[in-house]
């Protein structure tokens, strides 16, 4: 019998999933539930790629996260064998003033995080959800809550401070940081593949839907783009960024706006999709003749080329630079403007090798040229490993602890 860690990435109407050997994390089979609420559709792939199971529901009603974790433990067993998952690891967004490390979750612990709802209110109440329902469906089975704040937690204490009354910093109004388990794993990565520049200064670029950039220092965070919550930094895909608090005060007082009203504005009309009025995806935006779609585009470039001066400076000087998530990863054009743009700083793009080739899991690809001050790598990220990684360290002796007792009815099945 092979033990497993399962791996649950909750959306608001998603459920990514991912299971590895719990001893070489070698991936068996990962998939995702999309559009719980409204049109469920559920497809499950092997590590090959290969669809073993899709999926899909015209009647929503009954689709929350439980029930689509039901689903999952029902259908699982025609695809595993000889396998049982001993623990399962989720993606939590904000682990607060109080988590600064992975951690089992109990109740209790789930309480406090529930929490912080407030501070992340359209990702904490979905990571919870799943953790909620296996507590129900598979009370045996341990669980290890991984938090994206968790990595920048070593941020100096005066990045992350606002210049607010000290009570308020007391309370939890500070900068947080967020995608940390995305930059966990390329640190870890990029000790191997370049390690003189794992020990230097180096600014890691998350493009993607959600975007951000953060400076490590030897490997660690000490600035991040993102701060109290997910919106700060970054022209996004939906969200904002950065943004002068006046406007919000504006937008209150003359147009009468209330909380949840600015909080959809801000998190789900702006960003690309907002200034260009068409897309929200960078692919759409690259490939439109649209000139709205050039300045959505444009003002996405510049507002990463202003955050990496900043990250610069907070490092006092860059030796490399790395590209990771949808668009670091597969946007050579984009890599291009930035690279071209961080010219000052010493990044010299080796055009013929910036190109859109697809890298494994694990690969990485260097971009700059040998006479480049500044190495700069494209890195794919793997935030499911990370939590699988901090998942075991949290529940390490499995067969000493009983893995027949560990594995109830539904999650003891197969991987083909």
């Amino acid at each position: 019998m092979t033990d497993a860690i399962a791996v649950l990435n909750a959306g608001s109407s998603s459920l990514k999933f991912s299971l590895f050997t719990a001893r070489i994390f070698r991936p068996l089979l990962h998939g995702q539930f999309e559009g719980l609420g409204a049109r469920p559709h559920l497809v499950v792939k092997n590590q090959s790629g290969q669809t073993l199971l899709e999926q899909s529901w015209d009647d929503s009603a009954a689709f929350d996260h439980e029930a689509a974790l039901s689903h999952l433990l029902s259908v699982m067993p025609e695809f595993l064998q000889r396998v049982q998952v001993v623990a399962v690891g989720h993606r939590i967004v904000h682990g607060g003033v109080q988590f600064h490390e992975p951690v089992v979750l109990t109740p209790a612990v789930v309480d406090e995080l529930a929490k912080l709802v407030p501070l992340a209110p359209l990702h904490q109440p979905h990571n919870l959800a799943p953790v909620r329902a296996l507590m129900k469906l598979a009370p045996e089975v341990p669980q290890v809550g991984c938090f994206d704040t968790a990595f920048h937690a070593t941020n100096p204490s005066l990045s992350q401070r606002f210049a607010l009354p000290r009570e308020l910093h007391d309370a939890g109004v500070q900068r947080y940081g967020f995608h940390g388990l995305s930059y966990e794993f390329i640190a870890s990565r990029l000790r191997l593949v370049d390690p003189v520049a794992a020990k230097g200064r180096t600014v890691v670029l998350h493009l993607g839907n959600g975007a951000s950039m953060c400076a490590l220092q030897q490997g660690r965070s000490v600035a991040s783009t993102m701060g109290f919550t997910a919106l700060d930094g970054l022209m996004m895909g939906t969200r904002c960024g950065t943004i002068d608090p006046g406007v919000l005060l504006w937008l209150m007082d003359e147009r009468g706006m209330n909380a949840r009203q600015i909080e959809a504005l801000l998190y789900k009309q702006s960003g690309l999709q907002g200034v260009s009025g068409l897309s929200s995806d960078m692919r759409t935006l690259l490939a439109s003749d649209d000139p709205r779609a050039a300045q959505a585009v444009d003002l996405y470039l510049y507002r990463i080329a202003r955050e990496l001066g900043s990250l610069a400076a907070a490092l006092q000087g860059l030796d490399a630079l790395v590209f990771t998530a949808g668009i670091g990863e597969h946007a050579a054009q984009i890599r291009a403007r930035v690279c071209r743009d961080a010219a000052w700083l010493g990044v010299a793009l080796d055009e013929s090798a910036n190109d859109d080739r697809p890298l494994a899991a694990g690969q990485a690809h260097r971009i700059s040229r040998p006479d480049s001050r500044v190495a700069v790598w494209v890195i794919p990220t793997n935030e499911e490993l990370m939590i699988a990684r901090h998942t075991r360290e949290r529940v390490p002796d499995f067969r000493q602890k009983g893995s027949e007792r560990l594995a109830p009815q539904g999650l003891q099945s197969k991987v083909r």
